[in-house]
């Protein structure tokens, strides 16, 4: 395996579905009832009653996972509910065994898969952390060495000897995630279960992780939804879909393919706002329609670096506030980081009528140099402040209205003719000015 510490090749996972089906008569007897709730019941209504059939199917939870990782690497696995992600951590914490395909793992493993994983409810918080040590394969001497840091992370002191049944899932979490961290495994395994720690507790964790993989060596896969935990600690990302590996590569890479994949239920080519997509609706005005438009004032996904950012709108007035209604667009990144927003407000100052009830369509145009990539927007109409009251709520506001592209653009050709060099962590590409003057002597004029 030279350098790798895991090998994956053509792992797969199947399970066996049982579908029940029965022919009704047009009503349920007593039998019929008792029989869906036993199984034993079940299996004599079933050979009494010819009506009553189970049909199977085969549902593949992995298919043709091939990957490896290397030593002191930390990866990061991502994908919608239902890809296989957990499943595939099961499988490399010998949890349970693949269908086809085989893994290889050079070293100990320790996972933290859901709370309270690998703890006796029993035992009190101090006998776990031996007992964990133990299955690591940890001597009493190791344990005890690292004991004084681990409950000095986890912060249970006071309920060391308290049996960890009593314990809250943030205390399970925190105790379980340092006898994990701090008892040294060459492979350290963490699903989403950080999520349930406080934000400092979590700040905590990531921070050990970089350290683990960084600092120690040691190898680390990570699985959760928090895509700025997963790009602030892993370099490499795996994103699975539907059982298999869609893609490998970068964090930033696959994180930006990843939200733009969960994003796209949000695109309508017909540009229609589902209903259940408003938020905070507080039913004075609806959006129905938005559009993304290029040169032409066609609808479109994608823009030209350097486009005009022309957005429209289309949208009902069923009750103005007296103060008036701001509209405004949010500009987002997919991880929802918010880029810049632009505002319109009906005080008859930038159009020549008031809005009343009725239906509307409003068209905005800015010159945003975006670099290349993929952006949301969202919709925002409020009532205009009063004079004795801010009136800051919504009267209706859609997240992820839009989701579109900045093409790139021929970047070899660009940076001959303008001397400029795209930078791949850059958001907008600003306009400034330089003066450079020739100066006498070392100080500052």
């Amino acid at each position: 395996m030279s350098d790798y510490v895991i090998r994956v090749e053509n792992l797969g996972k199947k399970y066996t579905i049982r579908h029940q089906a029965t022919r009704m008569t047009g009503y349920n007897t007593l039998r019929d009832v008792l029989s869906e709730g036993a199984k034993s019941l079940v299996r004599q209504f079933r050979r009494r009653n010819p009506d009553q059939r189970e049909t199977q199917e085969e549902f593949w939870a992995l298919k043709n996972i091939s990957f490896d990782v290397k030593r002191g690497e930390c990866i990061g696995i991502i994908g919608q509910n239902g890809a296989g992600k957990s499943t595939l951590l099961k499988i490399l914490s010998r949890i349970t065994e693949p269908t086809t395909g085989q893994i290889k793992l050079k070293g100990r493993v320790a996972s933290l898969l859901e709370v309270g994983t690998g703890f006796h409810p029993e035992l009190t918080g101090r006998e776990n952390v031996y007992l964990n040590g133990a299955i690591l394969g940890m001597s009493r001497a190791e344990i005890r060495k690292k004991f004084d840091e681990i409950v000095a992370f986890a912060e249970v002191e006071k309920f060391l000897d308290t049996p960890v049944k009593r314990y809250s899932s943030g205390m399970y979490v925190r105790l379980a995630f340092a006898v994990a961290a701090h008892l040294e495994p060459e492979i350290l395994i963490v699903d989403e279960v950080l999520a349930v720690g406080d934000a400092a507790f979590q700040k905590r964790c990531l921070g050990k992780m970089k350290e683990v993989s960084g600092q120690s060596g040691r190898t680390v896969l990570f699985v959760s939804h928090n895509m700025s935990a997963v790009q602030r600690v892993c370099q490499t990302v795996i994103l699975l879909k539907e059982g298999e590996i869609y893609e490998k590569s970068i964090a930033s890479q696959v994180i930006n393919k990843y939200l733009y994949l969960i994003s796209q239920k949000y695109e309508k080519l017909d540009g229609l706002i589902p209903q259940e997509d408003h938020c905070h609706n507080h039913k004075g005005l609806l959006f129905y329609r938005i559009a993304l438009l290029d040169r032409l004032g066609k609808s479109t996904r994608s823009i030209k670096f350097r486009e005009e950012l022309s957005i429209e709108t289309e949208f009902e007035i069923f009750q103005v506030p007296e103060s008036g209604i701001r509209l405004g667009i949010v500009i987002s990144s997919l991880d929802g980081t918010t880029i810049t927003a632009f505002h319109q407000t009906d005080d008859g100052s930038q159009n020549n009528f008031k809005m009343t009830a009725g239906k509307y369509s409003a068209k905005m145009q800015a010159k945003l140099d975006l670099m290349p990539g993929c952006y949301k927007v969202s919709l925002f109409a409020k009532p205009m402040p009063g004079f004795w009251t801010s009136q800051d709520y919504s009267l209706d506001y859609v997240d992820n209205a839009l989701i579109f592209s900045v093409e790139d653009p021929c970047v070899d050709d660009y940076n001959y003719h303008t001397g400029l060099v795209l930078h791949s962590g850059s958001v907008v590409l600003p306009k400034s000015q330089w003066l450079i003057t020739p100066t006498t002597g070392l100080g500052l004029s």
